[in-house]
């Protein structure tokens, strides 16, 4: 009897040990799970935060138009991106890691419980596509056309953004190379960047912006945002949404033995998210406060993008001393980039999405070499790794940067030809919300324009 009653002790014991570790993976799944669609969720907030940015950078008669870009971008690129984005970027890898080749038209399609791991997978994904997309919008504000709009930003997120970002984070030829972004400084930032500064010079200045006087000497004219709070809010918003990019990008909740790819890296990713934005807002401040003699509000706000965006690629390999470097260089680089490109290079870039996106997306990428601190991972300059991880960023910028103006530019260039891309200088005057919409964003109020 003793002998029966202790079997039946044991196999009481082995089963509740077995349930208890069937119940714990279970957990970690579902904690995994749920984390993966709260950090889409607060990527998906940025939207809201950059049309705001935008809207508020812009003048009055074009808020409307704004508002509408930053909508339709997303849900014509999630589209796109579901029947062919997402196949191009994780799809079976093809011709030595340069494209994916299936999962195209929603990949696993039955609707099992296993189809879950896809689908979390994607909805993580589609918000960082939408986020490249809808950078290009406050550079080409205030001119383009809004069919056209549309028409680009098809093409980015169902081709452009896919193909570079397989290269890195779908298995491509970058990644065996062992080039590291995180989060996204090149992937994302840099790549809508590019396509922001070669639609710019496609669409050229805004009637009024560059003046050539009798001397022959041509003049840039400031045009001021009409809503300075709601580009502020929308900066915070972004900032908000920004713990969602990087701190999501672990992938998981749990703990696991996955390095900075577990669920102990999302404290220190978001300790040096927050360090970083904060000091890129403070040394755009003195800086430009020293440049221009006054504390400048945008090139602020500016300043705390500036930080996010270089801290997006490196913010798991770095230390929260680094990371504060790390912004307050990116603080600088912004006010320096807008001015060279608004003043030097005569481009009209009515936000700065070039310079905070493209310039600071690239710093943020060369600092893994500089400062990466994970062995095995991205080891920089600064501590042991030599120049190898330094020249393997670079390789990364300069071919994602060469792949993202080339085919951005060629887009561009091709709706310029076939659809026009640039609205009539009498559309343009009166504003794209009447012009295109037939809509004020401020209906009852008189709206004056300078320019």
């Amino acid at each position: 009897m003793r002998k029966k009653l202790f079997c039946l002790a044991l196999l009481v014991l082995v089963g509740a040990s077995v349930f208890a570790q069937e119940g714990i993976e279970s957990l970690g799944f579902s904690l995994d799970m749920v984390w993966l669609f709260i950090g889409a969720i607060l990527v998906f907030i940025m939207q809201a935060g950059f049309a705001l940015v935008e809207t508020g950078l812009t003048r009055a008669k074009n808020a409307t138009n704004i508002t509408m870009k930053n909508v339709m971008d997303f849900c014509f690129g999630a589209i796109v991106y579901w029947a062919l984005g997402w196949g191009f970027m994780y799809g079976t890898d093809a011709l030595g890691g340069l494209i994916g080749t299936d999962q195209f038209f929603n990949g696993p399609m039955s609707l099992d419980f296993d189809s879950g791991n896809f689908y979390k997978s994607w909805f993580f994904q589609v918000v960082f596509a939408a986020t490249a997309a809808t950078i290009v919008s406050g550079a080409m504000a205030e001119r383009t056309q809004f069919k056209s709009y549309l028409i680009y930003t098809c093409f980015i997120s169902a081709f452009i953004y896919p193909i570079s970002g397989h290269w890195v984070w779908g298995g491509g030829w970058l990644a065996n190379l062992g080039f590291h972004d995180f989060a996204g400084s090149t992937v994302v930032h840099s790549v809508g960047g590019w396509a922001a500064l070669m639609g710019a010079i496609v669409l050229g200045p805004r009637i009024g912006k560059y003046v050539k006087g009798p001397d022959g000497k041509i003049s840039v004219k400031a045009v001021p945002g009409h809503n300075i709070p709601y580009a502020a809010l929308g900066v915070l918003l972004l900032f908000f949404g920004w713990f969602g990019f990087n701190g999501a990008s672990t992938g998981i909740a749990t703990v696991g033995e996955g390095g900075i790819w577990s669920g102990l890296a999302i404290a220190r990713v978001c300790v040096t998210t927050t360090l970083a934005a904060a000091a890129g807002a403070v040394s755009a401040l003195f800086f430009s406060w020293s440049w221009f003699k006054k504390p400048d509000a945008s090139m602020t706000l500016n300043g705390l993008l500036a930080g996010l965006v270089s801290i997006t690629a490196p913010c798991a390999v770095v230390s929260p001393g680094a990371s504060i470097i790390i912004g307050l260089i990116g603080g600088v680089l912004v006010v320096l980039s807008v001015e060279f490109i608004d003043k030097i290079l005569k481009v009209d870039d009515p936000v700065g999405a070039s310079s905070v996106h493209l310039t600071c997306g690239i710093w943020g990428t060369l600092a893994v070499g500089i400062w990466g601190n994970v062995e095995g991972v991205a080891l920089g300059l600064l501590h042991g790794g030599g120049l190898r991880q330094l020249g393997i960023q670079l390789v990364g910028i300069l071919s994602v940067g060469a792949w993202a103006a080339l085919t951005s530019l060629a887009l561009f260039v091709t709706i310029k030809a076939i659809t026009g891309l640039r609205v009539s200088p009498k559309e343009e005057s009166i504003g794209l919300d009447l012009a295109e919409h037939k809509a004020e964003a401020y209906s009852g109020f008189q709206i004056f324009s300078n320019m």
